[in-house]
Parts: C-alpha cells; structure tokens; sequence
C-alpha cells in the first residue's frame, strides 16, 4: 500500500473521518448490546468503502502476508535442518514409518512415499514433498545411529 495514496485520502477526507470515529465512540459508549458491535462494523465497513478499499484488495493483500510468512517459515525450518543435521536422530518404526528429529526440527513419513511431514520449534508445517535438503537430512540421521521402534 502506498503511503502517498493514504496521505490525500486523509487530506481530502479528514471531516468525513472525523464524523464516523465520533458516531463510532458514541455508538460504542451508548450501545451496551450486540448491536453495538454491529454498527460498529458496518461505519468501519462504510470508511474502508467510501476509501475505495474492496474486500478483494484486503483479501490479496492477507494472501500475500500469510504466503511470505509461510515462506519464511519454511525457510527457517530447511536452515535449521541444514544446521542440525548433525544431530538429527533417526528412528524406523515396524510399519515402515519413520521420524527424523532434532531440538528444533521433526519429520515423519514412510519409506517410499514423496512427501513428510514437518514440525518446526513445535508447529506443524504440514506436508511437505521430499527435496535435496530433506534428502540430506534423513540420510545424515541415519548416519549418526538410527533405532528401531517396535
């Protein structure tokens, strides 16, 4: 969003601003219901309108936060695999399925499949298709010593 562009819609529009942050606190202070809350975003609504703000815009805009933010934290997680790798311990369980952890950094799949899923500082990132990092990772897991689940 360009500052410029907010800066002359407030220099254009300061009264009508003005007048809806006052019906707004007047609204807030007088209404004790849900029907407050109700009017309260409906005026706010009404600014973000009459600003030429479209729902579509917000919408792209929290896409486009949330994929950076998730691409950030795969970043960080494929990093911190790279970091402690050394060590990553590897455990195979009976059914196939195995798990790579380390302090920071957990995967778990099953031998064969494309895809694992992550855990990062204790958050699942879902899952996620196997790729050169994660290749390293688990194969120097299982060079540190592996164990076996039953």
């Amino acid at each position: 969003m360009n500052v410029q562009v907010w800066t002359d819609f407030l220099q254009q529009n300061w009264l009508v601003i003005v007048i809806a942050l006052v019906v707004l606190f007047v609204v807030l202070n007088l209404v004790k219901t849900m029907v407050k809350w109700v009017l309260a975003i409906v005026i706010v609504a009404g600014l973000l309108i009459y600003s030429g703000i479209s729902l579509d815009k917000i919408g792209e805009v929290v896409t486009t936060i949330k994929d950076e933010t998730v691409d950030t934290v795969k970043s960080e997680a494929m990093n911190m695999m790279l970091k402690e790798a050394k060590d990553a311990k590897y455990t195979k369980n009976a059914d196939g399925s195995y798990a790579v952890t380390t302090p920071n950094v957990s995967l778990k799949g099953e031998t064969g499949t494309e895809t694992v899923e992550v855990t990062f500082k204790g958050v699942p990132l879902g899952e996620w298709k196997v790729n050169d990092t994660i290749i390293t990772f688990i194969e120097s897991a299982q060079s540190n010593g592996s164990t076996t689940s039953k």
